[in-house]
């Protein structure tokens, strides 16, 4: 009876204890942020030599010192502030920054609650862009109902079998898919070199290593005078899909349970090696769907894609773990995540040009920031109120049960 009892408490009190790590959750999240602009304000004042200059008759007038390192910090986040939110223009701009990165994130995020750490996001989002534009500029004739669609989701189809390929061997030879994903980005960057310069992407004409550019047919509308485009709306309606997948279906059931204990999902008659390749595949497809937002987003002068090269996509897979990680691994989080990032990518050029900031400062703080984030033990222990509400919580709990 006293079994039965205790089994009902803790079914009771599970949406208390659920709440209050959400809650503790995001309080280090937004902790974490503060610290990290912290950090980057006190990196900009030291990597100013006029400012610092001030500090050396400190104690004789401090005032100089304190006010020119203000206003060096406030013009350079003002700054920020404007080139990611201060206009229509600049929203917009958010968004498009945003919209690969909610992709690519969502695919980083999905393999991790398969238990996989899926490094390969850059390599699946470079095949994705080299089909996407490849059947972009090549394919002509089409109606934009048709085109459009058709270079969409052949980069998602093939970013998915880049993908799967680490799924593969980790499913079938135990290869570890970090190891196999950082190779497989390698190959990916050469083979896109490679492919440059050859007829099959290489303009006609051109002697450096860059494509056509994408038909107009193939390119995502977007409003007059703004950033904001289809692709946006697409990458938000990929991060429902992976919610509805991991919360409301047989298969995201799986996916979760093999993520929290393999061995327990077999034992329980699940596939653990199928589920491993199709999480992967999926984790390859929103990589390639990444890969192709960047080759049809047009760009606010031209209203065309930038054409392909080299460096098209950036660094915009690497960027997936961090916002994944940022997101804590749920949708609607890297949905957050990615448009937060965005605005930092799009206000960070603002905030380099009008505050003469270190260009890589932006870098920094999102550094700092997933730093700080994914070692919660020690954000509190800067902050001792944090780390005694916890121990709090925790005494609480033991005294109870």
């Amino acid at each position: 009876m006293s079994e039965s009892k205790t089994a009902e408490k803790v079914e009771q009190d599970a949406p208390k204890r659920k709440s209050s790590q959400l809650g503790v959750s995001t309080l280090i999240t937004v902790i974490s942020f503060v610290l990290a602009f912290l950090a980057g304000a006190i990196v900009m004042v030291l990597a100013d030599a006029e400012v610092m200059e001030k500090y050396s008759y400190f104690f004789a007038r401090p005032g100089d010192a304190l006010g020119a390192s203000w206003d060096k910090v406030a013009g350079a986040y003002g700054a920020l502030l404007r080139g990611s939110i201060g206009s229509p223009v600049a929203l917009t701009e958010t968004t498009a920054q945003a919209a690969p990165l909610i992709c690519a994130g969502l695919g980083v995020a999905l393999a991790f609650r398969a238990g996989l750490f899926n490094i390969g996001a850059q390599g699946q989002a470079i095949f994705g862009s080299i089909v996407a534009a490849w059947i972009g500029f090549s394919i002509t004739g089409l109606p934009m109902i048709i085109h459009l669609p058709l270079a969409l989701l052949a980069g998602i189809v093939v970013g998915g079998l880049w993908g799967g390929i680490a799924g593969f061997l980790k499913a079938k030879t135990g290869a570890h898919e970090v190891i196999t994903t950082i190779m497989l980005n390698f190959l990916a960057g050469l083979t896109l070199s490679y492919l440059l310069i050859t007829p099959l992407l290489q303009q006609p004409g051109r002697n450096d290593p860059i494509s056509p550019a994408v038909a107009w047919t193939a390119t995502f509308p977007r409003l007059d005078g703004t950033r904001l485009h289809l692709g946006f709306f697409l990458a938000l309606l990929a991060a429902v899909a992976v919610w509805w997948l991991l919360e409301r279906t047989t298969l995201g059931f799986q996916i979760r349970a093999v993520g929290l204990n393999p061995d327990a999902a077999a034992t329980s008659g699940m596939s653990v090696s199928r589920i491993t390749m199709l999480s992967m595949a999926f984790a390859g497809a929103l990589g390639g769907m990444a890969g192709a937002q960047i080759v049809m987003t047009p760009t606010l002068l031209t209203s065309l894609p930038p054409q392909l090269s080299a460096g098209i996509v950036g660094t915009v897979g690497f960027d997936a773990i961090t916002v994944a990680l940022l997101g804590r691994s749920r949708p609607f989080g890297v949905v957050l995540a990615g448009l937060l990032f965005g605005a930092m990518k799009a206000g960070g050029l603002t905030m380099a040009a009008q505050a003469q900031t270190p260009a890589d400062l932006t870098n920094l703080i999102q550094a700092l920031i997933v730093l700080f984030v994914a070692a919660p033990a020690f954000v509190m222990w800067l902050l001792p109120v944090l780390k005694e509400r916890r121990s709090t919580k925790s005494e609480a709990k033991a005294v109870t049960a």
